[in-house]
């Protein structure tokens, strides 16, 4: 320790130089520590999986396969890959010693000494939590599985580097593998290839040994990390694959490289009510300066920023190749951006088999990991279609095509820019001997493709004149007739091109199927230099939403009969669903109700026992004017213990007025909402009625989250003679944490109190069935006061309720 010390002063170095050596040490010592420690936590509960289980059980960190009762447990599947873990470690040994050694020493000059000097794979083997089978949304002819891929590996690795120690010394892997087998064979081996590929970034963690430990250093951690991950990325996430042939002469390139399942367009509008996250001197609260980053797979696209605005408004246009359906989401973050870093303002998740189905979403989106905030968007799904008609040029300037290019394999490449000139051999004398051993080397080839602005590169194959790339790349088209596709072939190490080529796209309107798969003649190269590639173009088709599905979004609507059930009489009767006239779009939560719908004249609704209730300020917006009617079920009132007052039936108009907007609820194209009152297990403790709740539940199943939406109360017993101050407080039982806990607001001096507020609780579907609402209304009271704090409390089932649809009751 005094070492460092003595060498600084006799060199002369001021004490600062000291202060940040040592602060680059205990933040390198920290980052080791860290590492080391959530390995050894990693192992502790990789070996009792009944410990960590019941650990999970108090903090609610449980496997996928609790969660969702589609992902199964395979731990017949783990006890075979324990069992053979020692035979493959041996068989990755041999294969680092006799092909990885070689190809690294061959990758440069300072390469030459490297060895491996231990391999050592370790006891711990890969555990698979669980498998997700698809057999609805694939095709017949193929199986396709989600794998939930976790590693926690004591393996150890070391190499010299020119008497320089690397090495690796356990490493933690966490991901979702998908796994295509297809197509399905009537003989043996009844499966012709395997394709493996991730649908997102595994989480990736390293524990470095020897000099590699310099890696961990505060700033080059983070910049490693993210090299190794985007390494990966470029061979194993989407939409990159690795296919595996199972059986002989079986054409694996339409495998590998399957035309995409379609195109998202994104249009990010508008934001409102989002989070103050600048300040003044830590006190004084300003505007943000909100920017969006939306990201499907492992394309990214950043928003403008809104400088000083909580409301912002973008009107910016995205679009994204979707390549798996199931399997891709968008996700959208919202930043404030800020001089040094910028701050978190809310997330969403948006799954696109719903987009998909739908077809077209516009909706506002309620905003997760933050205290408020909404996001407006519309989303389209742009199918791909072999149909010539629909590339007319779109005056918005957006995409009316996809060109997809398979860059296969070069022949005959010149080994350099002097072998070939103008496409005649005209072979140069290099006079300076030096580099003439240089230039005579066969090319390390790599391709440059563009399309208007955009330009894809391909990777780099070493010293070959007969290149092979293997790899797929996609442009969006704006105009299929005028654009053309740029082919540029380039020598990494001399940075000199060794062939062009221009393909007009125009030429794939000829073929009755927009598509070629032909050798290229390389220009300004040899006479014989071709390039082979299959190029696809696919129109993109918006297609009109099919008039007999039940959308899943905002436009939600049945067709069909309402049902009325009236007590006098004991009858039930069906009467036709009211006419809606007209509702505008409302882009608020809590707009207004400006237009309602029409009552049949013939009806006795009952209007009086229900003129005196309360009309919450929540609105069915956004419905769909084309579709005219509203179904809305009204079964049998809430379920009172004896004794207690009969809630009096609803009409129609007000049973619709009590329906808020499913924008309000948080939803997502994922779930439809019915308009229904349910029967309620409903018990408010005491055998006189104690005032009435309006509520409004449904699940969000995409952002795997319970809405419950508190609208107001009517008729409270007051505690005392001066008023009470009521507010309700929420529990999804058994949770009683006071962090868990919901509240709304306080209203002041009223029995008939009015929240329209929204709570979440992001749980499993299957949690919350097993669980229950309890929902008190108290009195917001004195701290030393005598009076009744609880006015009333309502608890409910939920594993009796079908929460996709929702209900909305008082």
């Amino acid at each position: 320790w005094l070492g460092p010390v003595y060498l600084a002063g006799y060199l002369g170095l001021s004490g600062s130089w000291l202060l940040l050596a040592l602060a680059l040490w205990l933040c390198w010592g920290l980052n080791r520590r860290g590492k080391r420690d959530r390995l050894a936590a990693a192992f502790a509960l990789l070996e009792d999986e009944r410990e960590a289980v019941c650990r999970g059980l108090a903090a609610r960190h449980l496997p996928a396969w609790v969660h969702f009762p589609d992902v199964e447990r395979v731990e017949w599947l783990n006890k075979v890959l324990v069992q053979a873990w020692p035979y493959f470690g041996t068989i990755m040994e041999k294969t680092f010693k006799e092909v990885l050694e070689p190809k690294i020493r061959a990758k440069s000059v300072h390469l030459k000494t490297c060895t491996f000097t231990k391999i050592h794979f370790g006891e711990k083997c890969p555990r698979i939590n669980g498998i997700k089978a698809y057999t609805k949304e694939i095709d017949r002819r193929q199986i396709t599985l989600d794998l939930q891929i976790c590693y926690i590996g004591d393996c150890e690795i070391h190499m010299d580097i020119s008497k320089f120690n690397l090495g690796v010394k356990g490493v933690q892997l966490y991901g979702t593998l998908r796994v295509i087998l297809e197509p399905l064979l009537t003989d043996a081996p009844f499966v012709g290839a395997v394709t493996l590929f991730f649908m997102q970034k595994p989480h990736l963690e390293i524990n470095w040994a020897g000099m590699s430990n310099l890696l961990d250093v505060p700033g080059i951690n983070v910049m490693s990390d993210s090299l190794i991950q985007d390494y990966i990325a470029a061979r194993l996430v989407l939409p990159n694959r690795i296919t595996v042939p199972l059986k002989k002469n079986m054409n694996i390139a339409h495998l590998r490289f399957p035309v995409p399942k379609g195109v998202i367009r994104v249009h990010l509008l508008e934001a409102e009510n989002l989070v103050q996250k600048d300040n003044f001197l830590g006190a004084i609260r300003g505007k943000s300066d909100p920017y969006a980053l939306l990201r499907v797979g492992t394309v990214q696209y950043r928003s403008k920023t809104v400088s000083r605005d909580l409301n912002p408004i973008w009107n910016e246009t995205f679009e994204f190749v979707v390549h798996e359906v199931p399997g891709q989401d968008l996700e959208v973050d919202l930043y404030d951006e800020d001089p040094d870093k910028d701050d978190f303002m809310g997330s969403l998740l948006i799954g696109l088999v719903d987009v998909m189905n739908d077809r077209t979403v516009d909706e506002w989106f309620p905003l997760s990991k933050t205290t408020s905030g909404h996001l407006h968007l519309k989303l389209e799904w742009l199918s791909l279609v072999n149909d010539q008609e629909k590339l007319h040029e779109d005056k918005k300037g957006l995409s009316t095509a996809i060109l997809i290019v398979y860059l296969d394999s070069a022949f005959n490449l010149p080994k350099n820019h002097f072998e070939y000139s103008n496409g005649e051999c005209g072979a140069k004398k290099i006079k300076n001997n030096k580099y003439l051993k240089k230039m005579e080397r066969e090319p390390s080839s790599f391709v440059l493709l563009t399309v208007g602005n955009k330009t894809h590169k391909s990777k780099t194959c070493n010293f070959s004149k007969d290149p092979t790339w293997g790899q797929a790349f996609t442009f969006f088209v704006h105009s299929a007739h005028s654009q053309s596709l740029h082919i540029e072939v380039k020598d990494k190490e001399r940075d000199s091109a060794l062939g062009t080529s221009v393909v007009c796209l125009s030429h794939l309107l000829k073929d009755p199927n927009m598509t070629l798969d032909q050798r290229f003649q390389l220009d300004h190269s040899s006479a014989d230099s071709f390039i082979k590639m299959k190029l696809v173009l696919r129109a993109l088709n918006v297609e009109e939403p099919d008039p007999q599905r039940v959308k899943a979004g905002v436009n939600a609507s049945k067709p069909g009969p309402v049902r009325v059930t009236e007590k006098a009489g004991k009858q039930q009767k069906f009467a036709s669903p009211p006419q809606v006239s007209e509702v505008p779009p409302m882009s608020k939560d809590s707009a207004p109700l400006e237009s309602l719908p029409k009552k049949d004249s013939g009806e006795d609704l009952g209007a009086k026992d229900s003129s005196a209730a309360p009309v919450p300020s929540e609105t069915v917006s956004g419905l769909d004017e084309a579709e005219g009617k509203q179904n809305a079920e009204h079964g049998p009132p809430s379920a009172l213990p004896s004794g207690a007052a009969a809630v009096p039936t609803l009409p129609i108009l007000q049973e619709m007025r009590l329906a808020p907007s499913v924008t309000s609820l948080g939803s997502l194209p994922s779930s439809c909402f019915e308009l229904s009152s349910s029967n309620l297990d409903i018990h408010n403790g005491t055998e006189a009625s104690l005032g009435e709740i309006q509520l409004t539940v449904r699940y969000a199943s995409i952002r795997q989250s319970l809405v419950v939406l508190v609208n107001g109360c009517r008729n409270l017993v007051p505690s005392s003679n001066r008023g009470v101050d009521p507010y309700v407080r929420i529990y999804l039982l058994p949770d009683r944490r006071w962090t868990s806990r919901k509240k709304t607001s306080v209203k002041k001096k009223t029995l008939n109190p009015q929240y329209d507020e929204k709570f979440e609780f992001f749980e499993s579907l299957e949690n919350v069935k097993k669980r229950s609402l309890d929902i008190a209304v108290k009195n917001s009271r004195p701290f030393i006061s005598q009076e009744r704090k609880e006015l009333g409390k309502v608890r409910i089932d939920l594993s009796q309720e079908d929460l996709i649809k929702g209900f909305a009751q008082w």
